[in-house]
């Protein structure tokens, strides 16, 4: 680790040191203590932007690998007016690279004007702290309670980098697009052999399946081991839901739900063999559009990209997209601390 990275995280370990808070244009700066959890959940609760991927207990699961880092913004009556998920590695600032998105998470009352003294004020703080590089993601829209696309404007004042575009593939329930033929055939194969889809609580059954489908066809494991998702699923009962496909006893294919205000996002899904020849995941799908996605305006199906972004998936996203699902862009950007040069947000105003 270089001389700067050393210095910065001893500097970002240290909550009464000088980067603890920065006033800048009646803003105050305050990383985030385990004494503000409610004050914080309480926040995103509220926000316009938040879901519950940015409460603390789904946050703060993390391996303590990652230095967490997190952004409290108060005005100067001590309200907050935003915050700010991520994590510190070496002199790069994340917000967030644990998370499917990140950025600011900002309240109803946020307008274009504050938003850009927050961002202002934040990267004075950041700089200050010793961080030269920051990856930021933004949230898309599907998940905002009401417009909240502030920050894109910042990040094209800054000449922010764009550095990748992720595609989720999204289907609107109440304006759907036609299955594919074949996504029709698959689904009615499923019906006829008496396949039916429910919630369940078997995580273990599941987990194995899971777990053989990655190591088979991708030589790797999930993310979340049983028991971390077990314990996400106790935390957040309402947020994360397993939904599976059974032919009689036997679970064929199964998907975890997370599910915030506005969309239902699938997060692990996998077929056994039995469950492939069965057509037991087309009908899995069918029913989280059909019946789940009624009380929710989208159905987030995820990426189907590898490598980053430099591969596509070409089975995957026909898969999605015979579902009728179609592409919202999950960007991510690199602001150059380090040579960012302090005013550029603020001077654009008249």
């Amino acid at each position: 680790m270089s001389d700067s990275s050393s210095t910065t995280a001893i500097a970002m370990e240290r909550p009464d040191s000088a980067t603890r808070y920065l006033k800048a244009d009646e803003l105050r700066i305050e990383r985030y203590h385990a004494s503000s959890k409610q004050l914080w959940d309480n926040f995103i609760r509220e926000s316009k932007n938040g879901t519950f991927l940015f409460c603390r207990d789904y946050m703060d699961h993390f391996d303590n690998t990652i230095q967490d880092c997190s952004l409290l913004i108060r005005s100067d009556d001590n309200a907050i007016v935003a915050v700010l998920p991520g994590y510190v590695d070496g002199d790069m600032y994340l917000s967030h690279g644990r998370l499917t998105y990140g950025g600011f998470i900002t309240h109803s009352s946020t307008r274009l004007p504050l938003l850009l003294r927050v961002f202002e004020a934040s990267l004075t703080w950041l700089r200050n702290a010793g961080i030269r590089q920051f990856v930021y993601k933004t949230i898309p829209h599907i998940y905002h309670a009401i417009p909240a696309e502030e920050d894109r404007y910042a990040l094209s004042l800054i000449g922010a980098e764009w550095v990748r575009s992720g595609m989720l593939a999204v289907v609107h329930p109440a304006r759907r697009v036609p299955y594919q033929e074949r996504r029709r055939r698959a689904i009615k194969k499923a019906l006829d052999r008496g396949l039916i889809v429910r919630r369940t609580d078997d995580y273990g059954t599941y987990w194995k399946i899971l777990s053989e489908v990655l190591l088979e066809r991708y030589a790797t494991t999930p993310v979340h081991t049983l028991e971390q998702i077990q314990q996400l699923r106790h935390a957040f009962p309402a947020n994360i839901n397993l939904y599976a496909c059974f032919n009689g006893p036997d679970m064929l294919a199964g998907v975890v739900v997370y599910r915030s205000p506005r969309v239902a996002r699938t997060q692990y899904i996998a077929s056994s063999p039995a469950g492939r020849a069965a057509g037991a995941l087309d009908l899995l799908i069918d029913h989280l559009i059909t019946v789940e996605g009624a009380a929710v305006d989208a159905v987030d199906l995820g990426t189907s990209d590898e490598q980053s972004g430099k591969i596509l998936n070409l089975g995957l996203v026909d898969q999605k997209e015979g579902f009728g699902a179609r592409c919202v862009a999950l960007d991510q950007y690199k602001i150059n601390v380090a040579t960012w040069q302090s005013g550029t947000l603020t001077r654009v105003f008249a």
